[in-house]
Formats: C-alpha cells, structure tokens, sequence
C-alpha cells in the first residue's frame, strides 16, 4: 500500500461526492481528459453528483473522452443489460460529452482480437487514460479480471468465474441469461492510467479491502496489483473500512 491515499466516508452517498470531487479537480485542469469508467451499482452516487455538478457549472464534459472498463460478450449495445446501455442510462445521456467521445468494448464483436486492438489504440491516441475509475469485486477482480495465475496485459476476452455470474444474476430474469464471458481492459490498460480512484461500499467488501491493499501483490487477488501503482485513491465507506 505504498501510494494509496484512503477516505472513509460516512456512506454511499458521500463516497460518491467525494469521488466527484477528484473527477472535478482532474478535468477543471484537463478539460479534455479522458476518464475511465465502470458500472454497477457503487458508483451510481457518483454518477448522479457529476450529473449534478455540470448542470451546477463545476464540470464541463464537453471535450473530455471516455472509455469503460467492459462489456458483457453477446450483448448488444442497446440490450437492457448491456454496459454501453446502462452508462447512457446513468451518466452519458444527461451531460455534454459527445457520442463519439465514448467508447465500450462492443459485445457482438466478430473479431475478438481485431475489437481489443482497437480499443488499445483508441485510447493510445487520446494519450492515455487520465483517471480510471474502478470497483471492486468480491474475489478481488478489476473490470472482468478475475483471479488467475498472472496480470493479463491489454483488453482481452475472459470467461467469467460462478461467483461473477452468481453476483451479476441479480439484473438478469433468470442465472442462465448471466453472459458466461466478457471483455475487459486489462490489468496492464488498468495500470497504465495516470490517476486511479477505487469506490467501495458495504461490509460485504471489507475482507477483499483488506487482502487487496494490506495483503501481499498475487494474481489471485488481481486488484492487489494497484499496490504498485503510483497515485490510487480508495474511497470507501465506514461499512467496507477494514481497520
């Protein structure tokens, strides 16, 4: 835990206004950064006070770039549970970032290989992601990298663990609508930003938090990496504070 900066916040809530704070302060001195983002159901309050903060004239989207962290495998981007859908849902459709400054790795993708390159290369052109927003997953993953023997490099096809898809059934009608693959930036894409900020809540998490940036750097605990990342702020609440 050689460069994490922690905060611990009362709740949800705060957490996200103070993740939104670091969004603020990041893109008021880089109006055309590029952001990483995630999806689920933790950085919703953040998605809500960035919304809030741009109608209030804090933050301006209008020249920043965005790439998200993954995409189920088979979904299209108009599927209900698709992540290019949930991001328009929650964040891209109500500020002023333009269309074609957002990309997320496309689920029907024919050619798996030809779709990762790409997306690299997107974002290598845009310079690189200035800050990467991240979530946390029981078993320790960061976007679709679930525990392994090793840090995959770039964004790559994954077939997902029986915990993932147990924990994602609940947008689903039944487990076996659950993707059994994704894609995903990887480990290496992950680390290349100059900025991270993890959000965690509930005390339901508080036990990988603590593996993840107290325990020892392992594939198994694949966020445990970011111990070696220069600049991570972890923003959690009381409930996932493990000390």
């Amino acid at each position: 835990m050689l460069h994490t900066r922690i905060i611990v916040a009362k709740n949800p809530e705060e957490v996200g206004k103070l993740a939104a704070d670091v969004f603020e302060d990041v893109l008021n001195r880089k109006p055309a950064g590029v952001i990483g983002l995630a999806t689920g159901s933790t950085p919703l309050p953040l998605y809500r006070e960035l919304i809030k903060r741009e109608q209030e004239g804090k933050i301006d989207f209008s020249k920043v770039r965005s790439a998200n962290l993954d995409e189920y495998k088979g979904l299209a981007p108009d599927h209900p549970q698709s992540y290019r859908k949930f991001m328009q849902d929650n964040l891209l459709d109500h500020i002023s970032i333009k269309p074609e400054n957002t990309i997320v790795p496309l689920g029907l993708a024919e050619d798996v290989q030809a779709m990762c390159e790409a997306y690299e290369a997107q974002i290598e052109e845009w310079g690189g992601v200035d800050l990467q927003l991240l979530g946390i997953g029981h078993d320790g993953h960061i976007g679709f990298n679930e525990p392994d023997t090793y840090f995959p490099g770039m964004t790559h096809e994954v077939q997902l663990t029986e915990m993932t898809i147990d924990a994602n059934k609940r947008f689903f009608d039944s487990i076996d609508d659950v993707p059994r693959a994704a894609f995903t930036m990887g480990i290496g894409t992950i680390m290349a930003a100059k900025k991270i900020v993890m959000v965690v809540t509930g005390s339901d998490k508080k036990e990988i938090l603590r593996k993840t940036f107290w325990g020892p750097v392992d594939p198994q605990v694949p966020a445990s990496i970011l111990q070696f990342h220069p600049d991570v702020v972890l923003i959690c609440d009381e409930a996932a504070y493990p000390l």
